[in-house]
């Protein structure tokens, strides 16, 4: 076993952890924050996306020793006290959201890209989602939610 300490949704956490656990595994399994999905578990699918240390990233391609000290944001922190972002309303405004599998990673994937980007254009919107999975809706309601946001 190996002792981390990891802080996610503001939160500190010391934790044994076998070193073959996935990070995805950690925040689903150990720490009940199941917002994470897991589909491909080849980093393919953006499921599994979350913020490592202010940056987006595949958590199924990441061992959680890997993340020692590291803070980590899930879907479940974007929103604080219980009110919805911006964003999260607008997906719901747009009904973005479908069957709601891949939503948690593209709200990770496109918080990650608004808190870089303060006003992306809809051609790099579109390419954020370039490495997300959605396969109940045709990208369009999503990125018109997003670009709600972004003002573009």
């Amino acid at each position: 076993m190996i002792a981390i300490e990891v802080t996610v949704n503001g939160r500190l956490h010391r934790e044994p952890v076998e070193p073959r656990l996935l990070l995805s595994d950690f925040v689903r399994h150990r720490l009940g924050l199941t917002g994470t999905h897991v589909g491909c578990e080849h980093g393919v699918c953006g499921a599994c996306t979350v913020k490592l240390d202010g940056l987006a990233v595949r958590s199924c391609l990441l061992l959680a020793a890997q993340v020692d000290g590291a803070e980590i944001v899930t879907v479940e922190g974007l929103a604080g006290g219980g009110a919805l972002t911006p964003l999260q309303e607008a997906f719901r405004r747009h009904h973005a959201l479908q069957c709601g599998f891949c939503t948690p990673g593209i709200l990770v994937a496109a918080d990650d890209l608004l808190s870089h980007e303060r006003a992306p254009t809809r051609a790099e919107i579109v390419d954020m989602l370039s490495g997300q999975l959605c396969r109940c809706t045709g990208y369009t309601t999503i990125v018109d939610a997003i670009a709600e946001v972004a003002g573009a």
